[in-house]
């Protein structure tokens, strides 16, 4: 199982690993234009996770719907889901785009970043936005592939298109002389090529192949989907909202400050991400051993996913603490801006392996089909933890960043202790509080209490 998993998960990890580099190389050469260039293109990042976070949760319904099917052998299912994707990537995209381009002149001020800034910050918004329908393509699409066993796949095109924006980047931002207009337009550029790549793999795709007559919403799959991707999507949307008052909090700090903030963020980004890879893995797996009916595949995954995340995270976290400065000058010449981003960096390496464990677990329960534990755990956690801390050590007590991040960690080991609770209360309490689940199991009840002996 060890090496099924792995096998699975490589290519994903080396995705999200290599692709992170090349954004390291994105930022680094934003951050040679000076820090407000750097607080331009940092300030809407948190509202690009928050529309991205319609597509990602529906690539966890489409994932688990996918792969239970494919474990469970019906084929005319797995073309039933793989139709209502291609559909829901359409419509997220042309959604998410039209609100994002129309909101993009008042999101930075909404953010509370200088006034100076929030002009270069609005046009890098509104540029990246426009191709949403090729970026649900690549979320959504690419989850779908992935449920097929097909890791290697997506990780060429994600790695093709990343190096195709370094490329961009050096030509725009610096031969043209665009700036931050550059940085967009590269990024821009590359979404609607990594987009248009992962539509034609998905329809070339063999084990997903539809007929054109099943584009068209399906009566009885669209729900489940739905019912699935719904918690997730509310999930990501109270996070997001959280995480948009967090660094709003953060920006009255001062530029310097969320400048090391954002790109301490960015730099972690590589050493958790590896465990977004393994739950894709483990997601993938635990569908299979429901569809298959098999109980003892579902434990073993379990097990195996969540030592290997343990273990992976630890050394994550060492190499981090010792990394730490040397990676933060990577992305900034200002040596003030290392120094302060490198001291929070080295608070958050001794919290990875519990970042690790929530990440496992929360694939477990998603693989599952059933997301409103998750739910539940996150958004009690981020705002009732993360944000009243954060609001505390900053508006009453004035602390500083440390202080900050140390609320985020707070957060993580929060949600860590939360779902290993959930689990460690047995099989069958932890199925029940998961809400009702993915209708196209049958006799799920019957695996979820041979699963409870």
């Amino acid at each position: 199982m060890f090496r099924t998993l792995v096998l699975l998960a490589l290519p994903t990890m080396l995705e999200h690993l290599l692709s992170t580099l090349m954004q390291y190389v994105d930022t680094a050469m934003v951050g040679r234009l000076g820090a407000d260039a750097t607080a331009a293109v940092s300030t809407t990042t948190t509202i690009t996770w928050l529309t991205g976070s319609l597509a990602a949760s529906v690539a966890v319904a489409v994932l688990t719907g996918i792969a239970t099917e494919i474990g469970a052998g019906r084929r005319d299912r797995v073309s039933r889901i793989a139709a209502q994707a291609l559909l829901l990537s359409i419509t997220v995209g042309v959604i998410i785009a039209a609100v994002s381009v129309g909101l993009s002149p008042y999101i930075p001020g909404w953010m509370g970043i200088d006034v100076s800034v929030q002009k270069a910050a609005s046009l890098y918004f509104t540029i990246i936005s426009i191709p949403m329908v090729f970026r649900s393509f690549a979320i959504i699409l690419g989850s779908a592939i992935r449920a097929t066993h097909d890791t290697k796949t997506p990780m060429v095109i994600s790695l093709t298109s990343n190096a195709l924006n370094v490329v961009l980047n050096a030509f725009l931002i610096y031969g043209l002389k665009l700036g931050v207009t550059g940085a967009a337009l590269s990024t821009a550029i590359s979404t609607a090529i990594c987009g248009t790549w992962m539509l034609i793999v998905f329809l070339r795709n063999d084990t997903l192949h539809f007929s054109v007559s099943m584009l068209k919403p399906d009566k009885e799959v669209l729900p489940e989907l739905l019912r699935i991707s719904a918690p997730v999507l509310a999930t990501s949307f109270t996070s997001c909202m959280g995480y948009v008052v967090f660094a709003g909090m953060i920006t009255g700090l001062g530029k310097v400050i969320f400048a090391a903030h954002s790109i301490a963020v960015t730099a972690e980004e590589f050493f958790y991400l590896p465990g977004y890879g393994l739950r894709s893995a483990t997601q993938t797996l635990i569908g299979n051993s429901l569809g298959e009916r098999d109980v003892k595949k579902f434990k073993e995954v379990s097990r195996v996913s969540i030592l290997f995340t343990l273990a992976m995270m630890f050394v994550s976290g060492v190499v981090l603490f010792f990394a730490a400065y040397p990676l933060m000058r990577v992305f900034t010449s200002s040596e003030e801006v290392a120094f302060i981003g490198a001291g929070v960096l080295k608070m958050v390496a001794f919290s990875e392996p519990f970042f690790g464990l929530q990440i496992v677990l929360e694939g477990i329960y998603y693989g599952t089909g059933r997301t409103r534990l998750p739910f539940l755990i996150n958004t009690i956690s981020m705002w009732a933890v993360r944000l009243l801390l954060t609001y505390l050590c900053v508006s009453v007590w004035g602390l500083g960043l440390r202080a900050v991040w140390g609320c985020m960690i707070t957060d993580n080991v929060c949600k860590a202790l939360a779902f290993s609770v959930a689990v460690l209360l047995g099989a069958k309490t932890f199925f029940k509080k998961m809400g009702s689940g993915y209708k196209g199991l049958e006799e799920s009840a019957d695996i979820n209490n041979k699963t409870s002996e």
